[in-house]
């Protein structure tokens, strides 16, 4: 028979390898979902502030199972233990797997140690969502906030995740910002592992 070979079978769904061709949901599926996600959200809630918390809650249950599944594929069930480490792993290969390329920039605050930032031109959950007059303040960067804290939280790293506008001068749209502030006890685990 031509065409037909050995299928190659996968124990469990944690074994089959990630794609490294196209992607495996398409763009506007994703921004379809994304959007009933928010129109949903958006009627359960009174506030900006209650309709960010809740993205930032859905996409920290993301950012859990994401972790949990590179390290399974990726990294042989290690986890990074540096902050640095932890940061570089977001930036690069967390993003690359959900957007597709790695962040934008990855820096550390210049006006407290314990801060750094993400920052994207462009992030994706921004893209194609239309924010009426009435939530000028409302950013879908809540949903990414949400990822990176439950990356963060769950490989031991507790932080505050928030996402934030930044205009850029001469660009009718400003870029995204994730700014992630670390508890304290991290700063003081990573001085004494020098």
């Amino acid at each position: 028979m031509i065409g037909v070979g050995k299928a190659k079978q996968y124990a469990n769904v944690l074994d089959k390898p990630l794609s490294r061709g196209r992607q495996e949901v398409s763009l506007s599926a994703f921004a379809f979902l994304f959007s009933e996600l928010v129109q949903y959200n958006q009627t359960q809630v009174d506030n900006i502030a209650e309709l960010e918390r809740r993205l930032e809650d859905a996409g920290y249950a993301v950012g859990a199972r994401v972790l949990e599944l590179l390290c399974h594929r990726e990294k042989g069930n290690r986890r990074e233990t540096r902050l640095l480490g932890i940061l570089s792993f977001i930036h690069s290969t967390v993003w690359k797997v959900l957007f597709g390329k790695v962040a934008d920039s990855l820096e550390k605050g210049t006006e407290h140690e314990d801060e750094y930032m993400i920052s994207e031109k462009e992030l994706l959950v921004n893209r194609f969502i239309s924010v009426p007059k009435d939530m000028g303040a409302f950013n879908c960067g809540a949903f990414v906030a949400g990822i990176v804290k439950g990356v963060l939280d769950n490989s031991g790293f507790p932080a505050v995740v928030t996402a934030h506008f930044v205009p850029i001068e001469g660009q009718q749209r400003p870029r995204t910002t994730i700014l992630i502030k670390f508890a304290e006890e991290v700063l003081h685990r990573e001085a004494r592992l020098g």
